[in-house]
This record gives C-alpha cells, structure tokens and sequence, in this order.
C-alpha cells in the first residue's frame, strides 16, 4: 500500500462532496478516476496530494513515498533552459557524475583497493538509477511531446502557455515519483502525443491515479477503475471497457434489488395501514414503521441514469445531396496552412484529424466564413443550412443570464419552450439565470449545444465538441448525433467518439491531406501498413548486429521511439480482437493474428538492437 483514504469525508459548507468513502493505491497500479463533472475526483486528488483536509477518516501515507501532481492546467514558467529544468529532475545523478568524475581524476594517481571499491559502488548505484540513459530518456520524452533536441537550449519563457504546459508534465513524467497524479492529461494534446504518453504511462513501473474523460487514453492506461458517483466511491478491477461492462451488470443487479424493495416496501406500507389503528396491533404497525425508517434505501437505477441531457438534432429542410464542395482548397493565415480537394454528401459524418497547428480548425473557421480562404474553390449544396459550434466557446454575449442566452437568439419561442429545451440541458430552476460568465466549461458546451439543436440545420460543423464534457456527457451527444440525419463535418481528438460517429477521416499532417473513406479503423490500417513497410525498410539497411557491436548505427533515443510506437501499434490492433467485425469472422481473426505476430517480431528486433547500443554505451561510459 502507497496511500489510503480510510472512510473519508470531505465537506464545504454544509454540502458533502463524498462522504465515507475507502480509498487504496497499491504498489504499481495504474488508476482510473471517474465520474461526473463536479463529482469529487479533482477534490480527492488533492486530498491524495495533502492539499486539502478530510473533514472526517483517515489519510494514510508509506514511509517517503514520493507524490507528484499535475492540475489541469500545470504551466512551468522560467528562465532557465528545458535542459537546465530537467537536469533539477535528475539533481542527484548529476550529483553522482560529479563525484565518479572526482573518483577517476583520483584513481589516476591512486589504485588502492579502497578507492576502486568506491568507485565501483558509487558506478554501480549511478547505472541502477539510469545515469547512462537518463539524457536519451530525455530526449525521448521531449520528442514524445513535440519538441525537438535543440529545444533544449532554449529558455522556457520562450514557449507558448500550451508548451508550457507540456514541459512542466515532460518534468513530471522524468521525476519518477512513487504515485503520480494525473487530471485531465489530455487536455490540449494533439492526437499522435496522447497516443505516444498511452504508450509510455503502460510501461511506467509506479502506481499512478489518472482522471480522465478519454476513454480510450483510460483503457489502454490503467487496470483499475474507481467510479465517484453521488458522494460514493467503489472499485472495480480491470480498465475501462471491463468497468463498462460490471457497470451494466450492476445497474442489472440494483434494477431487480430495486424492484423487490420496493415491492417489500408497499406490503410493510399496507400492513402499516391496515394495523396501525387497531389497539392489540399498534406496536406491531411502529415496529414496522421503525424498521421501513431504518431501511437502506436503493436508489432507482433508471432515476439515477437519466441525469445527463437530452438531445435531438433534427434538419429543417432536407438540403441538396451534394452538401459541400472543395477543390484545391487553401485556408491558413500569412501562410497556407492546408490544401483540401473533398466533397461531402448528405448524411456522411467526416472527422478532420491532425495534429496541432496543420490547420484544422482554421478549415473549419473559412468554411463557415469566419476566415477568407487563400485561394482554390468551395461551394455549399442547393438548401444546405449550417451550425457551428466553435470550441472556444465565444458565441455568448457578456452579461447574459442563461434563459437571454438562448431566448435572444430564439425569440419567436414562448417561455414554456425555451425553459423546456434549457430543462432538457439540465439548466432547471434557478440554473437558467446564472449569467454565461460564470458558467464553468461542461454548461458552456451544453448551451452551445441546445442552440445549435434549436437551429434545426442540415450542416453541423462541430470543432472539439466533447472538450469539458464528462463521459456520460459525451455519451448522450454521441447518441443524439448517430440519430441526426443530416451531415457532420467535425475536429475531435477524441478517438472514442470518432469512431462512434465518423463515417471518413480527413487527416492534415504538415505536408499532406489524406482522405479515408473507410472512417478511422481506415486510417488505423493503413497507419500500421506504413509504420511495417518502413520498419521492414529500415531492417535492409541497417548494420548486422555483430557490427552494431563494435559502432551501432542508432542511438537509444531514436531506438526507443521506435520501440514506444511499434507498442502503440500493436496495443491498437489488439483492441481490434474486441470489434464484432473481427471476433465475428474467423479469417479476418486469423489475418489479424498474423499482422500483430509480424509486429511482436519487429518490436523483438527492435529491442536486441536497443540491448548492443545499451552495451555499447555502458562500455564507452566506463
């Protein structure tokens, strides 16, 4: 056991945020904590890191353990260079470089037994703490996150507040902490970064506890999931798709321990009633009384469910099949950020991906007509009506309550029906007079979303729709966008929803759009085709390992990279096994079966190569 929360409360003011609750991080667990937006999970973190008090329980912490956390929007901001920040994260190998250093200066002129003894102990202990891979590991984890080597030298103040960020988790990862916390990692990562960290946290060797609404990041990441939900707190064993599956057949469970409850309730209730003014059987009615009083009540679990927003996105006319156009379609800045030639027909739901920067949103901003295009064609269909929603979430107007919001924009509608759609997206009673300043990220988005529902148009064009959304959030927009007949054109990183909804990806990478009809699991094959062709290609040019012995070709950065990714790819066609296109066809299994083989092969090849670059290190450090 790292830490424990034993039947801890924590309150503000006189409303509980969880109330006796049980909490054990074990020695190398990977953790996921979920539940709604405002559920409690930030707030136990914080307990975790000593930030906040239980108001009642027990915290309990293992001699020296070592607890590092990263908030939502961590940023390191310094004068110093990445470099210099990092060597703070490794203060005391650099310690030890330093006096191995003063040992061989010593050793030149004095060969005792006893400074030899020193030196080999003082070698030994700095190769067990990773001295001679500790710079590669740097430079693996800052490649990792999009910067480059020569990043290193420079200042941190130099960065964007998005970089910023990115360092100060870089720094985190390096630390190495005996529980590492994470809220909301993914936030503002790119897609190739969040699947590169997936990668690195399955391999971290230390306990970690992750809140995240990326299920997909969670599932790959952690082999326990703690769901927080009213107050409450239980655990389950596995990740989160094994999770999803206990959770169903709990809900089956507590229905059917619901429905016999009440079925004893009503017949205590009509004892009750029939006993309770006849003199020989009064006590008997109050010992029933007692006991109904002191009766642990289930919830519904049909009551409990309906607790998220309601959706129904509906077209107001039809509109002509060919819903947009684009030929040679520049859009960008000072500078062309993209060229895009598609068209998009009525009721496909295309997902634009790439990474930050390669001009995603800004198609998005110049189709809509919030940016000039830099040249080439676009045209909209005959009727073609469109809604954006914008991720930023700036459509509101300062000053407005919740009920002017919406009803502004909608004035034609009677009171009744605005307060209706707001009812729908939970902004019930007194909510709907809440000014939109002060409404925090998740009710941004679902404003957005009722005016965008009321616009009734054929043409969504969504940019990051699930940003500040929790999971069941997500999950109720993903159902009411499967039922919308009309045309989606999106950007989400979000790899859960994308292949919920998109029926094709359009990828921007930095010198090339791709178009892939087949929606992502096109995109994913593909991807794995390319990474094998150039592994195999890689393999014909390098050195024979009996040469890689004497001067190998790579080093252990590069090499580990190549590890990292050929994991990521092989954890992305096992999942594969769980669709029912797969398990379903036997021959398509079996291909699968080959194609993940081929991977292990390469990744074991791989890794002998990282093995004589190891010892080629080691060698030349001695």
């Amino acid at each position: 056991m790292i830490v424990q929360i034993s039947d801890g409360t924590v309150y503000f003011g006189a409303n509980d945020v969880f109330e006796n609750i049980d909490f054990t991080v074990n020695e190398n667990e990977r953790i996921a904590l979920v539940g709604r937006n405002g559920s409690g999970k930030t707030t136990l973190l914080k307990v975790l890191m000593g930030e906040v008090e239980l108001s009642s329980g027990q915290l309990i912490k293992a001699n020296k353990t070592q607890i590092a956390y990263l908030e939502q929007n961590a940023l390191i901001d310094s004068d110093q260079t990445i470099l210099e920040v990092f060597n703070e994260v490794f203060r005391s190998l650099k310690e030890l470089e330093k006096q191995l250093e003063e040992l061989s200066d010593q050793l030149k002129n004095d060969h005792s037994e006893r400074l030899i003894e020193q030196y080999t102990r003082l070698e030994e202990e700095y190769k067990y703490l990773g001295g001679y891979t500790y710079y590669s590991e740097i430079c693996s984890v800052l490649n990792g996150f999009g910067f480059t080597e020569d990043d290193l030298s420079r200042n941190v103040s130099s960065f964007s507040g998005g970089e910023k960020t990115k360092i100060a988790f870089a720094a985190l990862l390096l630390s190495k902490p005996d529980l590492l916390l994470l809220d909301e990692p993914t936030n503002h990562l790119d897609l190739s970064t969040i699947e590169w960290l997936e990668g690195y946290l399955a391999k971290y060797k230390k306990a970690m506890v992750i809140v995240s609404h990326d299920r997909t990041f969670i599932d790959k990441c952690v082999n326990v999931v703690y769901e927080l939900e009213y107050g409450h707190l239980k655990r389950y064993a596995g990740n989160y798709s094994a999770f999803v599956e206990q959770k169903k057949n709990d809900l089956i469970h507590q229905e059917a321990a619901y429905k016999r409850q009440q079925k004893d309730i009503k017949r205590l209730e009509e004892l009750i009633e029939k006993f309770r003014y006849k003199k020989n059987k009064a006590a008997f009615a109050q010992s029933k009384i007692k006991y109904l009083e002191r009766m642990e009540k289930i919830e519904d679990p049909k009551k409990a469910d309906t607790k998220t927003f309601k959706a129904k996105f509906v077209c107001g006319v039809r509109g002509g099949k060919n819903v947009l156009s684009m030929d040679h379609f520049q859009v960008g800045y000072d500078e062309v950020l993209a060229e895009v030639t598609l068209d998009v027909l009525r009721g496909e739901r295309v997902c634009v991906m790439g990474d930050n920067g390669t001009g995603k949103s800004t198609l998005l901003k110049t189709i809509v007509g919030l940016l000039e295009p830099l040249g080439g064609y676009m045209m909209l269909g005959h009727q073609i009506e469109i809604a954006y929603f914008d991720q930023n979430l700036a459509n509101f107007t300062s000053g407005n309550t919740v009920l002017e919001e919406l009803w502004n924009e909608y004035p034609d509608l009677d009171m009744y029906k605005v307060r209706s759609v707001l009812g729908a997206f939970l902004f019930t009673a007194d909510e709907v007079f809440k000014e939109v300043n002060v409404l925090s990220g998740g009710e941004k988005v679902r404003l957005s979303l009722a005016k965008l529902m009321l616009k009734k148009a054929n043409f969504l064009i969504l940019d990051e729709p699930t940003n500040h959304l929790d999971i069941l959030s997500k999950e109720a927009l993903e159902n009411a966008l499967s039922d919308y007949e009309g045309t989606i054109l999106f950007v989400s990183h979000d790899r859960y929803f994308i292949r919920k909804i998109a029926t094709s990806c359009l990828v921007i990478d930095k010198d090339k759009v791709t178009y892939y009809p087949d929606g992502y699991k096109d995109y994913i094959d593909v991807k794995v085709k390319e990474e094998l062709e150039e592994n195999k290609q890689e393999k014909k040019e390098k050195v024979p390992l009996k040469q890689l012995k004497q001067k190998p070709k790579y080093n252990l950065a590069r090499l580990e990279n190549e590890i990292s990714l050929m994991e990521d790819i092989l954890e992305d066609k096992r999942a594969l096994r769980y669709e029912p296109e797969y398990y379903q066809d036997m021959n398509k299994m079996a291909e699968l079966d080959d194609e993940i083989d081929e991977i292990h092969n390469q990744i074991h090849a791989l890794e002998e190569k990282w093995e004589e670059a190891m010892l080629y290190e080691e060698e030349k450090n001695k």
